[in-house]
């Protein structure tokens, strides 16, 4: 396929379908393992989680919500109490099993990650205060990640999700990796999706969301090509089906937000990365070198966005 090829980044809005201002499933060209549904809801909007034969993760981005869910052996109502924007810390957050349905409703931005299997776990409720919050890198590599949807924090068949907050002028994602080979204990297969927000950096006194930016890359390996290089805002999703992945960089005055949603076709659910080989020495570099004191973001008001 040809690195011109326009199917892995999608502009805010491009995916909308059926009250959804983006869906990411098995009817998008050439996606077979994920999905990704992001809508803006005001009061009195309900929107239905109807497929049976996928699992969810229900995350609040900005507001809070209600999930009512429906599945053997009744019916449940769990409030979700979200938070004020995606640089607020992390979120409570709701896991529903393959045979379940659901309505959303509420105020506010909500995405639904989502996995095809046939696998039935326990839904899950998890609040934020139970998710595991990693600060990754260092120096100018610094980033918060919240660990909420992975292997060790949650027991799912198939889904693998995590979320990233990189201050302004950090990189992350980095040094740029891919998993598109199935090598035990070394590399697992496992198709990508991030969703981007961007807003003016933590303390900011001027700047707008609507110009907030960050850079994305992608590039291609042995398992296919592709070539992204993008300037990316809220609302933004770029689609990894193969390929090194990285860096994503908050620009300065601007900080970054990606949501990552991972699934693949190995049966283990592991998430097993190779770095590039050019770039790998990077991650020795940062020995000795302190962590970025701006993290970790939180809700707490003295740290709040002005």
């Amino acid at each position: 396929m040809s690195t011109t090829d326009q199917r892995w980044f999608h502009r805010r809005g491009d995916l909308a379908r059926d009250g959804w201002e983006s869906v990411v499933d098995a009817s998008t060209p050439s996606w077979e393992h994920t999905g990704l549904r992001v809508a803006e809801l005001v009061e009195g909007d309900v929107l239905a989680l109807d497929e049976r034969d996928v699992e969810r993760i229900v995350v609040p981005l900005a507001g809070s919500f209600l999930v009512t869910h429906h599945h053997f052996p009744g019916e449940w109502a769990t409030r979700l109490h979200g938070r004020a924007s995606v640089f607020d810390g992390p979120t409570d957050v709701l896991y529903l099993p393959a045979g379940t349905t659901a309505e959303i409703s509420g105020q506010g931005r909500v995405a639904v990650t989502t996995a095809p299997t046939s696998q039935k776990r326990q839904w899950q409720y998890i609040p934020a205060s139970a998710t595991p919050v990693e600060l990754r890198g260092a120096g100018a590599s610094s980033r918060q990640v919240h660990n909420f949807g992975t292997p060790q924090s949650l027991d799912a068949a198939k889904l693998i999700v995590c979320e990233v907050i990189t201050p302004a002028e950090n990189w992350s994602s980095y040094p740029p990796h891919k998993h598109d080979e199935h090598v035990p204990a070394h590399e697992s297969r496992l198709e990508e999706i991030y969703y981007f927000e961007t807003a003016p950096a933590r303390g900011a006194t001027a700047g707008t969301t609507d110009a907030a930016f960050g850079m994305f890359s992608t590039y291609s390996s042995p398992a296919g090509d592709i070539d992204i290089n993008a300037m990316v805002r809220t609302g933004d999703i770029a689609l990894v089906p193969f390929g090194y992945h990285g860096p994503a960089v908050a620009a300065p005055g601007y900080d970054l937000y990606y949501l990552n949603v991972m699934a693949g076709p190995d049966p283990e659910r592991e998430w097993l990365i190779s770095d590039d080989p050019a770039h790998a020495w990077v991650r020795d570099s940062w020995n000795g070198q302190e962590f970025d004191t701006r993290l970790p973001y939180t809700n707490d008001e003295e740290k709040g966005r002005d």
